[in-house]
């Protein structure tokens, strides 16, 4: 999958912002980044720590641009800029204050046309990163909300790489229907980019009417307007159990008619604590990789980090975002 994407950005290379410049894991990750020459790191910190940390840590920044929102020389135009993206809910002075933090500071770069991607949340939180870009970068035509994917690969039995996108795993606690059918169609996308055929599933603990309630409606509804809003798509024909959408033997005795069930790789939890708990249960138990979350829906490439990532994770997200800026 990586080899993939490093084809693409080398063939048209792209410019990332990382909001937490000083951070080792960063560090090393823009450091074999800049070596790889198929992106531009941009790190956002005080010019003398990150390069101390650098050196401290024996990763060779050499050549990177480190941009310092203290010393910035450009803040006054890009102060300027934020409030009129903020139309009036903040001064030009209060802009300018907080401007000198990271995160806005990087979502402002991406705005104003000075990078393509932006990857943070090495020690902010999701909210701090979600929040400038919603301010900020806001969503695109056609997008009502932000939502997220994770990408999941493992070696499959045979050769190759089995992969699946989950969604949304990491933005909407509670999503309602109008939201899921979004998420659905957002997360198919997605899987597509990195070369899933993407077969929707909309997860429940029914298959096909075999159980009730507010929350299987709302599944199954989500479920059907996908597939009359997205006929090229192959989704189920009503919300379906795991063992369903995954198992052909399942999907036999209980929906044997379905194109979907028992072949499913793209998966839509009725909300964030099903879609949490079973991306990681994939990733722990199911010897899965996972990649993300990725934000879908904004107006530019923006993730998160989790806090507890590591180098390697940051390098392959740095991938993942550029290439889908």
């Amino acid at each position: 999958m990586f080899d993939k994407l490093i084809e693409m950005l080398k063939a048209n290379p792209k410019k990332i912002v990382f909001t937490e410049g000083n951070d080792p894991r960063i560090l090393e990750a823009a450091s074999r980044l800049n070596a790889g020459n198929f992106l531009v790191p941009i790190l956002v910190g005080n010019v003398e720590e990150v390069t101390k940390v650098a050196k401290e840590s024996g990763f060779n920044i050499a050549g990177l641009e480190i941009l310092d929102p203290n010393h910035y020389e450009g803040l006054d135009e890009m102060a300027e800029k934020m409030c009129e993206l903020r139309k009036g809910k903040m001064t030009k002075e209060e802009c300018a204050a907080t401007l000198k933090r990271g995160n806005y500071f990087g979502t402002m770069l991406v705005k104003m046309g000075m990078a393509d991607a932006l990857l943070g949340g090495a020690t902010y939180s999701t909210a701090d990163t979600v929040r400038p870009a919603l301010q900020l970068i806001k969503t695109k035509p056609g997008s009502n909300i932000v939502s997220s994917c994770f990408i999941l690969t493992r070696p499959a039995a045979f050769g190759g790489t089995e992969m699946l996108a989950m969604g949304d795993c990491a933005i909407n606690i509670d999503p309602n229907e109008n939201d899921l059918v979004e998420i659905g169609a957002a997360v198919a996308e997605c899987g597509r980019v990195f070369g899933i055929d993407p077969k929707v599933a909309y997860l429940s603990y029914s298959t096909l009417g075999s159980g009730s309630g507010e929350a299987v409606d709302m599944m199954r509804n989500a479920c059907q307007r996908l597939k009359e809003a997205h006929p090229d798509l192959a989704v189920a024909e009503g919300e379906l159990q795991f063992d369903a959408a995954v198992s052909p033997v399942v999907a036999k005795t209980k929906c044997p008619d379905s194109e979907v069930a028992g072949k499913a790789n793209t998966f839509i939890f009725p909300n964030i604590s099903a879609g949490n708990i079973g991306y990681k249960i994939a990733q722990r138990l199911g010897g899965f990789e996972a990649y993300g979350p990725i934000l879908l829906g904004l107006n530019a490439s923006i993730n998160d980090l989790s806090r507890g990532c590591n180098a390697d994770e940051v390098y392959k997200m740095s991938i993942i975002t550029a290439a889908l800026a």
